[in-house]
């Protein structure tokens, strides 16, 4: 009888101690960190995932928030917040692996904060500049920072799993079936997928046009005022034929001007506008000071904090924000701004995520910028800011850093379901080395950037 007890009470027992374990693992204070594996499934589901031991460092509403700002963009970003001692090892590309999906992934760790991303989203120059752009920043401040500034530069698409921005986990099997149905058609699927693809970045270059059309019709608009409160006449008393020139020639640069915007199809139509604008505004200055006596100005740059303030006069020391110290062109007005302690007035954009300096608006204002600066110029200019790294890059002159979408060399483009099959040197180094983070000693030669 005390055998048949004995018997019977051991499932009793085993299903004791299971229970306890379980209570232990599901305690409110459980610290059991999550693999790399359970956090690839949370990102299949939402863009953010905060580890429970890490909780402290993002609230759920901030989490919620961040996730719901990504989910209403539509692009391939994922955000994780681990505690100090998770294992690095190796962490992104195993983590990379394991969701399969092609996009820009983050990791605060700690007080720590690093990034990798497939090219065909972002460039690695570009991740650099985005992760040493939040130096220094508390968790809540840093995450929110980098994703207004990650959305506004990267390419891609959001995941089918993530369900759109209404949140939603059903569309993993609708992935799985895409899947199929690709594998099944073959080349007729693939060459679907890339018209989609090319007709997508033609959609979006022409939404990027429209909102640059906006900005350039206020430069062309600048000008006339410019042309209009010279008040010159070609006849009038002391006026010679150098003034006359270059009255012409300002007038030449303000009707090419707009005309090459009026036959505008694409962001890249906007560099020969610019151009225009920036030969008119010299040309002014030429017969402003012919009318005053003052000696010719020489050739140099527009103002770099606004190209509608004309020609710069001379280069002044420049620090920005958290950034480092830099010599830029500068008009009169600019530079005894400077000179007393005070902000340049900066030319701000209309962006996704609110006003914005022009370079910090995404890859579109290249080719604005670009005409007025050179492209020789402007990426030394732009040293350390996401504008600048894109126009440096070999690929810039054919899809801006990838801003657009694009396919890249591998076919997918972000939020595609590739599963291993991704350049691992993306992903490659440890914790820390593709950016610079922003604990211990520093960050690299990304340290101090724009």
């Amino acid at each position: 009888m005390k055998a048949v007890l004995r018997t019977r009470s051991l499932p009793a027992l085993l299903l004791a101690a299971l229970a306890l374990v379980v209570a232990t693992v599901l305690a409110p204070g459980a610290t059991a960190a999550t693999s790399v594996s359970g956090i690839a499934q949370a990102l299949r589901k939402s863009p953010v995932h905060v580890e429970p031991a890490a909780s402290g460092q993002l609230s759920r509403a901030d989490a919620d928030g961040l996730a719901k700002r990504i989910k209403g963009a539509g692009k391939p970003l994922f955000i994780t917040v681990l505690p100090a001692d998770y294992p690095t090892a190796n962490l992104f590309s195993d983590l990379r692996t394991a969701t399969g999906i092609t996009g820009l992934y983050a990791i605060r760790l700690g007080d720590r904060f690093d990034a990798r991303a497939d090219s065909s989203v972002l460039s690695r120059t570009a991740v650099r500049n985005l992760v040493a752009s939040v130096r220094g920043e508390d968790a809540r401040t840093q995450l929110a920072d980098f994703t207004d500034r990650a959305l506004a530069n990267m390419g891609g698409r959001a995941p089918a799993s993530w369900g759109g921005p209404s949140g939603g986990t059903g569309a993993s099997s609708t992935a799985l079936i895409t899947a199929g149905v690709v594998l099944v058609a073959g080349g007729a699927g693939a060459y679907t997928l890339v018209r989609r693809g090319r007709r997508r970045r033609a959609e979006e270059q022409r939404a990027a046009l429209d909102r640059l059309r906006v900005v350039v019709d206020e430069d062309i608009t600048a000008f006339g005022e410019e042309l209009d409160r010279l008040d010159f006449h070609p006849a009038e008393p002391g006026a010679d034929d150098a003034m006359r020139a270059d009255y012409e020639r300002a007038l030449d640069a303000y009707d090419r001007a707009k005309q090459y915007m009026a036959g505008a199809r694409g962001p890249e139509d906007v560099r020969p506008v610019t151009e225009a604008l920036e030969d008119g505004r010299f040309s002014l200055a030429r017969l402003a000071a012919r009318r005053e006596g003052r000696p010719l100005p020489e050739r140099r740059p527009p103002c770099f904090f606004d190209p509608r303030h004309g020609p710069s006069v001379a280069d002044a020391a420049w620090t920005p924000p958290g950034g480092s110290l830099r010599e830029v062109p500068v008009c009169a007005a600019d530079a005894t701004r400077l000179a007393d302690g005070r902000d340049p007035v900066i030319r701000e954009v209309d962006t996704d995520h609110g006003r914005r300096p022009y370079w910090d608006a995404g890859p579109a204002y290249g080719p604005w910028a670009g005409g007025y600066f050179g492209g020789g110029l402007l990426p030394g200019l732009l040293a350390g800011t996401l504008l600048g790294s894109l126009m440096s890059t070999p690929s810039y002159a054919s899809d801006y850093g990838t801003g657009y979408g694009d396919f890249g060399a591998d076919g997918h483009q972000g939020g595609d379901v590739s599963g291993a099959d991704f350049d691992p040197g993306d992903f490659s180094g440890g914790f820390g080395d593709g950016g610079g983070f922003d604990g211990g000693g520093g960050g690299g030669d990304f340290g101090g950037g724009f």
